[in-house]
C-alpha cells in the first residue's frame, strides 16, 4: 500500500527540554528522508515520535490512509536472552506482534458472545497479518539468511552470534520487513562492504517512504534524497531538498551568509554607535567650554553656543533612532566540537609487530597461516567480510591470542592504545571517572572530569557505571583516554561506530596529524579514503593479501 506521513510543526524532547520545534516535512512513497544533527540533538526522539513510541510536545504526526503500516526498526545493542534468530526476525518485522493480535482477534471472535465489533477486530488483524509478511516469514526467512552468508539457522539464540552474525540477522530483518513507511536507526551499524551495498540497493528499491538517521556519510549520499537537519547549536530546524552532497553544500554557503550578515550587522552597529558617543562627547565639551568661556553679559555667544550644543543633541538622537531602528542579527551560535588530537609516545622498535605464518583455530573457523609485519610509522586500513578474521588479526598482534602454530611478536617499547569493536578498554564494573582515574593514576580527579567534559561526557556519565553507557558515550571515552596517553601504536576496530558526524571528522583529523603506527579495522567508505593509508591488508577467509597504497 502507498502511504504518505505528514509531520507538521513537530517539537520533541525530553521534561522541560525542548530538542526541536516547528518541524514540518511530507514523506510520500519512494522519499528517503535523512536525518542528521550531532548527538544529542534529538534524531532518536524524532524517530519515536515518528512511530508513535513518544508524544510530541507540540504539533502531529499522521498518515495518508491513517491504518497505513509504520515499521521501527531501532538501534538495538542488547540482544535479548533466549530469544532465537526468528523470533527477532518476527519481532523486528512487525510479524510476531501482528500474529499475536490476529489470533487474540480470533479467539475473541470464536466466544461464544461474539459481536460484529468482533468480526470486523478480526478482518483487521488478519488483513495487517498477511499485509507485514508473517504469513510466509518461516519459508522466506531460510533462503535469505543463506544468501546473506548466515549459516547459523533461524533457531539459533541471538546470543550466540558474533557480532557479524547478529549484523546480518538485523539485516534480515529489514529486507524481510513490509512496512508502508521505514524508519531506520543506524542501520548501517557493524554492517561490512558487502551488506552495506544489499541495504542500499533495498533502500533505493523501496516503493514506500523512508526516514533513517545514520552517521555513514557514504550511505547518506548514496541514498537520501532530502536531508532534514536538527541543530542543536542554533536551535534550529531545517529542511534541505536534494542528496546528502547537496545538503552540506547548501549548508555551508547558508553558514557563510549567516555569519556575513552577523558581521555586517555588528560592524555597521558598532560605526553608529562609535558616531553617537562622539556626537554626546562633542556636545558635552561644548557645554562645559561655553559657560567656561563666555561672559554673563554675552548673551549673542551664550545662545550661539546653546543652538549649537542643541544641534549636537539633536545628531546624537538621530543617531541613536537609527541604531534602533536596525533589523537585529542574532550572532549564529559556535557548535559544541570535539577537540581530539591523539597523545603521542616516543619512538617504538623500528619492527612494531610480526606474524610468521602464524594461525589459530576458533572453533569451526581457522585464521591463517598468515605472514604479516606492522613496521614503525606504518599506516594500514584493513578491510574484509564481516567473519573474515580481522579482529583475529588484531589480537594476533597485540599479543591477546597465541597462536597454535607460527609465531607472533610485538617490539620493544611498543606503547598500544586501542578502540575495539566492544570499547572494553575501560573497567566496565566502575563509575567512569573511577576507571578513568584507575587507568590514569597520574590525574588528578579534577584533571579527570576536565578531560571528560572536553569529550562531552558530564558529570550523569561520569558518576555512570561504564557498562551502563551507551556505545556512543563508551566511544567518547576511549577517545579521551587514547588523548591522555601517550601511544605510539593505534588500533582501531570500526572507530566511527556510534560516532557523530562531527566526531567523526574530528577523529579524521586527528588521524592526520598523528604520525605513530596505525591499524585501521573500518566498513566507514569515506574514512578509508579519507585518512591516509599506505597499505591496505585484505583478510577474507582467514586469509590476508597486502596491497601497497601509498
Amino acid at each position: 500500500m502507498s502511504a504518505d506521513l505528514v509531520v507538521k510543526n513537530l517539537a520533541g524532547g525530553h521534561g522541560h527540554r525542548t530538542l526541536f520545534e516547528g518541524l514540518g516535512f511530507t514523506v510520500a512513497p519512494g522519499d528517503v528522508v535523512g536525518v542528521v544533527g550531532a548527538n544529542g540533538a534529538g534524531k532518536t526522539t524524532l524517530l519515536r515520535i515518528l512511530a508513535g513510541d513518544l508524544a510530541p510536545l507540540e504539533g502531529s504526526v499522521s498518515t495518508a490512509p491513517t491504518d497505513a503500516f509504520v515499521g521501527w526498526l531501532p538501534q538495538e545493542h542488547e540482544r535479548m536472552p533466549g530469544e532465537t534468530v526468528g523470533a527477532y526476525v518476527a519481532r523486528r518485522t512487525g510479524a510476531a506482534a501482528a500474529t499475536a493480535s490476529m489470533e487474540a482477534a480470533a479467539a475473541a471472535l470464536g466466544a461464544a458472545e461474539a459481536t460484529r465489533a468482533d468480526e470486523d477486530a478480526f478482518a483487521k488483524a488478519l488483513d495487517h497479518w498477511q499485509a507485514c509478511g508473517a504469513a510466509d516469514l518461516d519459508e522466506r526467512l531460510p533462503p535469505l539468511l543463506a544468501d546473506l552468508g548466515l549459516t547459523v539457522g533461524a533457531d539459533a539464540l541471538m546470543t550466540s552470534l558474533s557480532g557479524g552474525q547478529a549484523a546480518r540477522a538485523a539485516l534480515a530483518a529489514l529486507l524481510l520487513s513490509r512496512f508502508d513507511v521505514v524508519l531506520l536507526d543506524e542501520p548501517t551499524n557493524d554492517l561490512d562492504l558487502a551488506g552495506l551495498e544489499r541495504l542500499e540497493n533495498f533502500v533505493r528499491g523501496l516503493r514506500s517512504g523512508v526516514v533513517l538517521v545514520s552517521h555513514d556519510r557514504e550511505f547518506l549520499s548514496r541514498v537520501v534524497t532530502r536531508v532534514v537537519e536538527l541543530d542543536l547549536a542554533q536551535h534550529q530546524v531545517a529542511v534541505y531538498d536534494g542528496g546528502y552532497d547537496a545538503f552540506l553544500a547548501e549548508r555551508a554557503v547558508a553558514r557563510r551568509h549567516a555569519r556575513e550578515a552577523y558581521e555586517e550587522f555588528a560592524d555597521k552597529k558598532a560605526d553608529l554607535v562609535a558616531r553617537a558617543r562622539t556626537q554626546r562627547e562633542w556636545s558635552s565639551q561644548g557645554v562645559r567650554n561655553a559657560i567656561r568661556k563666555a561672559p554673563d553679559n554675552d548673551k549673542i555667544r551664550r545662545k550661539a553656543s546653546v543652538e549649537s550644543s542643541e544641534k549636537q543633541a539633536q545628531k546624537v538622537r538621530q543617531m541613536e533612532s537609527r541604531i534602533a531602528r536596525l533589523d537585529e542579527v542574532e550572532e549564529p551560535r559556535k557548535e559544541w566540537a570535539l577537540q581530539f588530537t591523539i597523545g603521542s609516545a616516543p619512538r617504538s622498535s623500528s619492527v612494531v609487530a610480526t606474524l610468521s605464518d602464524a594461525s589459530v583455530t576458533l572453533g569451526t573457523f581457522t585464521f591463517g597461516p598468515a605472514s604479516v609485519q606492522v613496521s614503525a610509522g606504518d599506516r594500514i586500513g584493513v578491510t574484509g567480510p564481516n567473519g573474515a578474521g580481522k579482529t583475529t588479526l588484531l589480537r594476533l598482534l597485540l599479543g591477546h591470542l597465541t597462536p597454535d602454530a607460527g609465531r607472533a611478536s610485538l617490539g620493544a617499547s611498543v606503547a598500544v592504545g586501542e578502540i575495539d569493536q566492544s570499547r572494553t578498554g575501560l573497567a566496565e564494573d566502575l563509575a567512569l571517572g573511577d576507571a578513568f582515574e584507575a587507568a590514569l593514576p597520574q590525574m588528578t580527579p579534577a584533571d579527570v572530569r576536565t578531560l571528560l567534559a572536553k569529550f562531552g561526557l558530564k558529570s550523569d556519565q561520569v558518576t555512570s557505571l561504564v557498562r551502563a553507557l551507551s556505545p556512543g558515550e563508551r566511544t567518547r571515552a576511549a577517545m579521551a583516554l587514547l588523548q591522555a596517553r601517550g601511544v605510539n601504536l593505534l588500533v582501531l576496530d570500526e572507530p566511527t561506530n556510534h560516532l557523530d558526524l562531527p566526531a567523526i571528522e574530528q577523529l579524521e583529523q586527528a588521524l592526520d596529524s598523528y604520525d605513530g603506527s596505525l591499524l585501521l579495522v573500518s566498513h566507514d567508505r569515506r574514512m578509508l579514503d579519507t585518512v591516509r593509508l599506505d597499505q591496505r591488508w585484505h583478510v577474507e577467509d582467514g586469509q590476508v593479501t597486502v596491497r601497497q597504497t601509498g
